[in-house]
């Protein structure tokens, strides 16, 4: 479960549309970010809130022939490869990317890890000004896929750009967030989800401020496409009659 965004930007509404239902399974899956706000341990708010979250957004585990250099220069080798990669991603992107070695989960393979800017996890909606749950701890965070996978089974990143989506989870400082606060989190989530079985030809429309959204497993195979929105008609003409009503 996620909401959608990308560095600074978010869209503010969405349509989702059904050209082929699965087989089996592959509901669209939806729930009320201002409920999970209201249903999360307050504890684990706090910390989440005053040390922020920050998301690893890809992984590169191509650089296992680094230990087949002579010792003297991989280190030197490692900071000409960080520097290329890191001026070549934050080339494509408008939001900064800070690049990390360490060991992915591909046989240990020797990889660097993209981590996006720290970000709080809790936003106001921009018009009703309501706190709102925007982190999406539910879809990145690598342990919980891990439990995922017990139940499921794996997921593949063996190749190709699947290898680079991996994501991963940190608060903002970068320090690791504990897996019983993980776990919760992904309790309250799936206690709030709403499963809708699409058919050909149906839309479901909503913001994307208020709504995470996602996908059940399936079999077989299924189409779906999205269109994104900035925004809804007569918002601001909502948003002066929430402020007339806040007046003394």
């Amino acid at each position: 479960m996620h909401n959608e965004f990308v560095g600074t930007r978010a869209p503010r509404a969405a349509a989702f549309v059904c050209f082929k239902a699965a087989e089996t399974g592959g509901e669209f899956l939806i729930a009320d970010g201002r409920q999970i706000f209201l249903d999360l341990n307050p504890d684990v708010l706090d910390r989440l809130y005053k040390r922020n979250i920050r998301y690893s957004v890809m992984e590169l585990p191509f650089f296992d022939f680094i230990d087949n250099v002579p010792e003297f220069a991989q280190e030197p080798l490692k900071g000409v490869i960080k520097g290329l990669a890191s001026a070549a991603i934050n080339a494509k992107v408008d939001f900064s990317v800070d690049l990390r070695w360490g060991e992915g989960g591909y046989d240990g393979a020797r990889m660097l890890q993209a981590r996006a800017p720290s970000q709080p996890p809790i936003v106001r909606h921009p018009v009703t000004g309501e706190p709102t749950w925007f982190c999406n701890v539910h879809s990145h965070s690598s342990q919980l896929r891990k439990d995922r996978e017990e139940i499921y089974g794996a997921e593949r990143f063996e190749d190709g750009a699947s290898q680079i989506n991996k994501s991963d989870m940190f608060y903002g400082d970068d320090g690791s967030i504990d897996d019983a606060d993980l776990r919760h989190m992904d309790e309250v989530t799936m206690k709030n989800v709403q499963f809708i079985k699409m058919s050909e030809g149906d839309v479901v429309l909503l913001d994307n401020y208020k709504c995470l959204h996602g996908r059940n497993v399936f079999d077989g195979t299924r189409k779906h496409g999205v269109a994104w929105f900035e925004g809804w008609e007569g918002e601001e003409e909502i948003k002066s009659s929430l402020y007339s009503e806040a007046l003394p």
